[in-house]
């Protein structure tokens, strides 16, 4: 989006919030054919500053010339392509839980051993399994950069949260119709950590909700954090009081949309069909809040960008809806004391709007000895936009561990 169109951003939010409105208005009454016309609007309603230069592009370049650059972009691009050893893990509800282990690799291979000597230099990277958390509308493969840059050189678990990826549709929401909680996606991680690495020092890393289930992994398992984890990132996250986040939205407009938005996405999530059909026909609109929220650099890969698209595009909304209220409730900054004795790092890119840096440096405020990393020209996918860095930083982390693992050993 361009510096101009940006300017737009309080007006633009205001017509989205009319739209959300009408929106909640049309489901309620059964108009689902008008309501789903402008879903795309109500679910985006926190994007409305892309709009304007997503509609300007709509203007000048063809549809056909667009699909034709998404195809280019998903056949050259191999971003999600890492695999590792399947396995499955299942939840307390017998939700099914899939995860990829990737193991450490003979040295001879000269590739590798320059690998890990770039990365750790002189030091050891820890003799630990890093078991890595995605985030909300993400899956695994969200780690592709840190995955490829790892991988032989330490034990790595990668998994999908219920409902997200190749990870089965949560039991207890299909079934029962409960609520997605923090603290299910915490027993989530228990229940993957045991099957996936039953023995052995853990280093967790989590962005985003993510770092969220870290958390209350911490909070329902203190046992094993105490006992096992030898360090903890936390990349992106929050540790509560995300009903105060903003989006880069004027105050007002956030307050009517946090007033209509979660009755809106339950109600079309009941008709996730017929609002799939709404958001493949509004993609080009989706693919602009999706960049506008996901990075903040300009010059970020356009096979990165498509990358991501694609990852979040394939949540089904009825899983949207399903984790949306979740967040509001999530309050885990009493976990942080968890960590306290271990090795930590809170990153954060400083123009994330999603899970602004204060909520970063608020974890950080609390863990005093924990390494805070502001990335300046960051979004909320930091480790795509930016994967040397949160890589390097990782690496730094791992080789702490290891220091610490050592110590307990002694």
């Amino acid at each position: 989006m361009s510096e101009s169109s940006a300017e737009g951003v309080a007006d633009v939010a205001a017509a989205a919030v009319a739209s959300a409105a009408e929106a909640a208005t049309g489901v309620a009454s059964g108009g689902w054919r008008r309501a789903t016309g402008i879903a795309g609007v109500a679910i985006g309603v926190v994007a409305a500053g892309a709009a304007a230069g997503v509609a300007m592009e709509r203007l000048t370049v063809g549809r056909g010339i667009r699909q034709k650059a998404r195809l280019a972009l998903d056949s050259a691009g191999p971003y999600g392509a890492l695999r590792g050893t399947p396995g499955k893990a299942y939840a307390d509800d017998g939700t099914e839980l899939y995860y990829e282990v990737d193991d450490v690799e003979p040295d001879p291979e000269s590739a590798l051993t320059r690998r890990r000597r770039r990365l750790f230099g002189r030091k050891a990277p820890a003799p630990v399994t890093v078991v890595f958390c995605h985030g909300y509308c993400l899956n695994q493969d969200s780690w592709h950069f840190q995955r490829s840059a790892l991988r032989g050189v330490v034990r790595t678990v990668h998994w999908d949260q219920r409902s997200h990826g190749r990870s089965g549709r949560g039991v207890a929401q299909v079934r029962d119709g409960e609520p997605v909680t923090i603290d299910e996606l915490g027993r989530d991680l228990k229940a993957v950590i045991d099957a996936a690495a039953p023995e052995g020092p853990l280093v967790l890393v989590g962005h985003s909700m993510g770092g969220m289930t870290v958390m209350a992994l911490a909070d329902g398992f203190p046992a094993l954090i105490r006992e096992r984890v030898a360090g903890v990132a936390l990349v992106g996250t929050s540790s509560g009081r995300l009903g105060e986040v903003n989006f880069g939205l004027p105050v007002a407009g956030v307050n009517a949309v946090r007033r209509v938005l979660p009755g809106v996405l339950k109600a079309l999530g009941r008709r996730a069909e017929l609002v799939e059909k709404g958001r493949r026909a509004t993609a080009d609109l989706f693919a602009g809040i999706i960049k506008r929220y996901s990075f903040a650099s300009r010059d970020v890969d356009p096979g990165v960008a498509r990358f991501a698209e694609r990852m979040i595009e394939s949540t089904p909304i009825d899983v949207v809806a399903e984790y949306y209220p979740a967040f509001n409730e999530h309050d885990k900054t009493e976990a942080l004391a968890h960590f306290r004795e271990l090795p930590v790092l809170v990153l954060a890119g400083v123009r994330d709007l999603v899970t602004p840096s204060e909520h970063s440096e608020a974890i950080a405020g609390l863990l005093p000895d924990a390494e805070l990393v502001l990335v300046p020209d960051a979004g909320h996918l930091v480790m795509l936009e930016h994967p040397e860095l949160v890589t390097d930083r990782l690496a730094d982390l791992l080789a702490r561990a290891h220091e610490k693992a050592r110590g307990a050993a002694v």
